[in-house]
Formats: structure tokens, C-alpha cells, sequence
């Protein structure tokens, strides 16, 4: 029997109850495919800071070096409740961007998929859905503004100052490049090179890579747009995308717009992979405000879930099975008080309702 260490990081606020729901579709496909998931979880965030004085402890290191793929939920807190941790141990510094860095993460997808059936949950016009939203979003991870060098201090005349540096070389660039040519040729041949290189240098060495890397994919037509600009048509006509691809940044902030146009960032999961090991999150937040109320919608824990079987275990089938089985649920009229609207005619369920049918829906399903 083929057997998987999964390392869990349940995370903070709704991350365990949205991971318990991911833990049940993985004892599912673990039977329907003669598998064996070794489920192993580890303290990450905030939660692991207040209870072991690090955000990303030595023990859950161990647990992530040893797993095969890593399924993380969202970590971080409210703004005065990360008051009480040290700047540098606050869950996305202590905890994320190290994760990132230790498993040199650089290339992050983020699927951006609403099918006519699902149009409800978002707020563009049906007219801008058409038939629906179906693009992926390929984002540089482990370069940038995020990773650069920063300084803070008090200047020579006496005023408080901060250094942030955007730092990218050719090797980086040309890694994610290639990751986003594969990507496109095996859609529809067309990629979106997000940039702005009219006012930054980065933006200006990026392009320069992208088209030397693009000889290489003669059958991938690319079309370059500012970051700017971009963001407009995202809200305009998302249809006019297939991939793009950016710096981290641009990224950070697109695929966050991304959930918007589809309604929530709770209906877009991710994976973030490196050369050697991968890991997959929920592209939300931790959600404070509603944890331990049974009702954040798991789609995108679950959605990290599929992804993980297709990328990181080359189970393609089943996870297409997945995704069918939590698009079933939501047209069937079933949805979680986080992701209703107002006036709608929805079924209103909790979480690990959601959870149970897409079990129920994946149990259907062909082997």
C-alpha cells in the first residue's frame, strides 16, 4: 500500500475547524484508493507562538522536513490581539515567509474558477461573468520587496525612517517564467505578463527575462499589461485571462482582487511549490472574528486539498473528483453564513454540514 506523510499546520482562528473538514475527504480518498495518508499536525501562527514561544517551532520544522507535502491553514490574528507578539514573531513573519524560505516556495497558484453555475457569489454582472471565470494566477513567491533588504532607524536629521529593498536576479525570474510558459501551454497557449516597468527597474529586467524565456514556447502568445491596468479589467473582463504571471507583490494584491470578482477569497485555494517540497493554504485569513461558530465555508481548505493530490501526489482524477464534489454541493443550493448574501435563496448550512456532503458527493464518484 502506498503510504503519504501529510504534515497538518492547522493554523489560527477558523484553520482547525476548516482543516478538520479537509481531514475527512483525505480518510475518504485514503479508502477509496487503497492509500494510507500519515496525518501529522504541527503548531503554526500565533497559536504556536502563545503556546511554545515561536510561530514556527523547531518540532513542526521536523514534521514538515520529514512529510512528503504540507497542508497549511490561515494563521495570523486580530490587530490588537498580534499586538501581544514581537513584531518579528507575528505569524507572517515568524512563521509564513520562513516557511517560504526554507522550502524555497517561489512559485504560487492560485486558481480563480466560478462556473455560470456558481455566478451567484459574485458581484460583477452577469453580462461580465458570461460563462463564468476561469483563470490561474502564477505569482513569484520567495523574491521582491517581501524578501529584500529592510532597515529601519532614525536619519541625520533625526526623523524615523524605514529601507525596503525590491531585489529580483535573472535566475529567479526565469524560474517562474518557465512555470508560467508550461502552464499556459498546456491551457490555452495565452499568458499575461503582469508588470510596471514603466516606473520600475525591476519591471524592466522581468520583462527582459520573460522574452528570452519565451523563445523557448513559440506556441504561447504573450501579452504584457501593467499592473495598473490590470487590475482594471480584472473587474472589466476577467474573461480575456487564462495565466498570469507576476512578481510577488502585484501578486499578493491581484489574486486578493481575484477572490473579490469571484465573491469571497474563501472560494480561491492555492499551492506554493519549491524544487523539492510543496505546500498548499486556503489564499484567505484566519477569519477571528467567526472562528469556533461552525460557519466558514471549507471550500477552499478542500479546494487545497485537490490541489495537493494533483500536484504534490499525481492523483489527477481524483482530484477533479473533488472539485466536482464541492461544486455539486454549492448547486445544490447549500452555502455557509460567511458566504451568503442577502436576499438569497440559499440552504444555509454549517461547516462540517459542507464538509459531510462533499464527502457524501465524493463517495459517488468513480474510483
Amino acid at each position: 500500500m502506498t503510504a503519504y506523510k501529510i504534515a497538518l499546520l492547522d493554523g489560527d482562528g477558523i484553520g482547525p475547524e476548516i482543516m478538520t473538514e479537509a481531514v475527512k475527504i483525505l480518510d475518504l480518498v485514503a479508502s477509496r484508493n487503497n492509500i494510507e495518508f500519515d496525518l501529522r499536525h504541527g503548531a503554526f501562527g500565533a497559536n504556536a507562538y502563545f503556546a511554545h514561544g515561536h510561530a514556527f517551532p523547531d518540532a513542526t520544522k521536523k514534521l514538515c522536513d520529514e512529510a512528503d507535502a504540507i497542508l497549511k491553514g490561515p494563521i495570523g490574528l486580530s490587530h490588537e490581539a498580534s499586538r501581544k507578539i514581537p513584531v518579528d514573531m507575528q505569524p507572517e513573519r515568524g512563521a509564513l515567509l520562513p516557511l517560504r524560505r526554507r522550502y524555497n516556495t517561489f512559485a504560487n497558484f492560485r486558481p480563480v474558477y466560478l462556473p455560470q453555475g456558481l455566478a451567484h457569489f459574485s458581484p460583477l454582472k452577469p453580462e461580465i461573468i458570461g460563462d463564468g471565470i476561469d483563470f490561474i494566477i502564477i505569482r513569484e513567491l520567495v523574491g521582491g520587496l517581501y524578501f529584500g533588504k529592510k532597515e529601519t532607524g532614525i536619519n541625520a536629521q533625526g526623523r524615523r525612517f524605514v529601507s525596503e529593498s525590491l531585489e529580483y536576479d535573472e535566475d529567479q525570474i526565469a524560474r517562474i517564467a518557465r512555470v508560467a510558459f508550461d502552464t499556459a501551454k498546456k491551457r490555452k497557449g495565452l499568458l499575461h505578463n503582469i508588470h510596471k516597468s514603466n516606473v520600475l527597474k525591476s519591471s524592466v529586467l522581468w520583462n527582459e527575462v520573460m522574452v528570452e524565456v519565451g523563445q523557448d514556447y513559440p506556441d504561447v502568445e504573450v501579452v504584457n499589461i501593467l499592473v495598473d491596468a490590470a487590475a482594471t479589467y480584472l473587474c472589466l473582463n476577467p474573461g480575456q485571462f487564462d495565466v498570469m504571471v507576476m512578481e510577488n507583490m502585484f501578486g499578493d494584491i491581484l489574486s486578493d482582487q481575484a477572490g473579490g470578482i469571484l465573491g469571497s477569497l474563501g472560494l480561491m485555494p492555492s499551492a506554493c511549490i519549491g524544487p523539492d517540497k510543496a505546500y498548499y493554504e486556503p489564499s484567505h485569513g484566519s477569519a477571528p472574528d467567526i472562528a469556533d461558530q461552525n460557519v466558514a465555508n471549507p471550500y477552499s481548505m478542500i479546494g487545497s486539498v485537490a490541489m495537493m493530490l494533483e500536484m504534490s501526489l499525481g492523483m489527477e482524477a481524483e482530484a477533479q473528483n473533488v472539485w466536482h464534489a464541492m461544486q455539486s454541493v454549492f448547486t445544490q443550493g447549500y452555502t455557509t453564513a460567511d458566504l451568503a448574501k442577502p436576499g438569497a435563496q440559499n440552504k444555509m448550512i454549517g461547516t462540517d454540514a459542507f464538509g459531510d456532503l462533499v464527502v457524501e458527493e465524493l463517495a459517488k464518484a468513480p474510483v
